[in-house]
């Protein structure tokens, strides 16, 4: 429900998808998709050559991809998938490097794996898997990695290698969090776009398009669960004189007043909006007409008791205030009517006055 707060709000940006945006999932869904049958391919070439250990080993890893992706499927755990996908990719590319698999030249498959851990996790995790792969490359390359794997690498290659690598892990970086900036940003601008759409900027309290959403809303649980909720239709008293008398800045300082009235006298529960002009709604969740008046008299009280201050006096303002309950079997426009109604009688009896609407009961 909205309550009607000044401060636009500030969801967690970051889980949403930019309209455009590959989901992770399914990129890693197509990344296996691809990467089986060669996996498949370089396992079959490598058994012509009778390697023992090669062969066996990137079929097995196409084999766990695939249950990888397969378990994502029934589990719908998007972390299981990106936690399994990124270590079998980090076990694949060790291996072939370390083992030199086709005549050294599978190495160059290390250029992959910085674009796809930026992608596919978040900043930190990126950092930590390029730098902790760059090291362990940089100790392959060195004296100690030539004694425990004697690498076929050729010092040129290895230095070259080394600076290639290292200089699109740090480009990826850089992109990546370009990418994240902007995206966020978008995601805010959409969020404020929204926010502005369903709310009223002069008191943060919702617009009569979103009331009306918020009413229908509350219907149709009512439909279902038959749990009677009520709605106050107030307006402020001799409005227009204020703004002939004190001009249109007091006006608005007056309605300003009574939205923070009403986000004080009403619960987090309630859908507070402004209606119209110098009109105002409350729908209240789960309340019944006598309850409904109980909080409008509370809040006629407490606008009364407010004055907004002009110059070297205050303006003191009343508020008429119409209440309904929801009727068995009627509809939304009905019980707005009931409301206007019960508002339009407590401006014939003299206005500042909290009434019900008929056939219901008063407090």
């Amino acid at each position: 429900m909205t309550t009607g707060s000044l401060k636009t709000p500030d969801p967690k940006l970051s889980q949403f998808r930019v309209k455009g945006e590959i989901p992770v999932p399914l990129l890693i869904n197509w990344l296996t998709a691809v990467a089986i049958p060669l996996l498949l391919f370089f396992a079959w070439r490598s058994s012509l050559r009778d390697d023992p250990v090669t062969s066996p080993l990137l079929v097995t890893i196409a084999v766990l991809l695939a249950i990888n992706a397969a378990v994502f499927w029934f589990s719908g755990s998007k972390v299981a998938q990106r936690r399994g996908f990124i270590a079998l990719i980090t076990v694949l590319f060790t291996y072939l490097a370390v083992h030199a698999v086709e005549d050294g030249s599978a190495i160059i498959w290390l250029f992959a794996y910085p674009p796809i851990i930026f992608y596919i996790s978040d900043a930190r995790v990126g950092v930590l898997a390029c730098a902790g792969g760059f090291i362990a490359l940089l100790l392959l390359f060195s004296p100690l990695g030539d004694l425990i794997f004697s690498a076929p690498y050729s010092p040129g290659f290895r230095l070259t290698m080394l600076a290639a690598l290292g200089f699109e892990m740090v480009t990826c970086y850089i992109l990546d969090q370009s990418r994240r900036r902007s995206k966020l940003g978008l995601l805010k601008l959409a969020a404020d776009f929204e926010y502005a759409a369903k709310h009223d900027s002069l008191t943060g309290l919702a617009n009569r398009r979103e009331a009306l959403a918020q009413l229908d809303a509350e219907y149709q649980r009512y439909l279902r669960s038959a749990r009677s909720f009520s709605v106050l239709l107030m307006d402020i008293d001799l409005f227009k004189s204020v703004n002939d008398t004190h001009g249109h800045h007091v006006g608005d300082e007056l309605i300003i007043l009574v939205a923070r009235t009403l986000r004080g006298e009403c619960r987090k529960i309630d859908t507070l909006a402004r209606w119209g002009g110098e009109e105002f709604l409350a729908l209240l969740p789960e309340t019944e007409t006598d309850e409904a008046l109980k909080m409008a008299n509370r809040i006629r009280e407490a606008i009364a008791r407010s004055a907004v201050p002009v110059d070297e006096h205050a303006v003191k303002a009343t508020i008429s205030i119409g209440a309904a309950g929801m009727r068995a079997s009627e509809s939304i426009d009905r019980l707005l009517q009931h409301a206007d109604e019960a508002l339009y009688r407590a401006k014939t009896l003299g206005r500042d006055q909290a009434c019900a609407a008929e056939g219901e009961n008063a407090a």
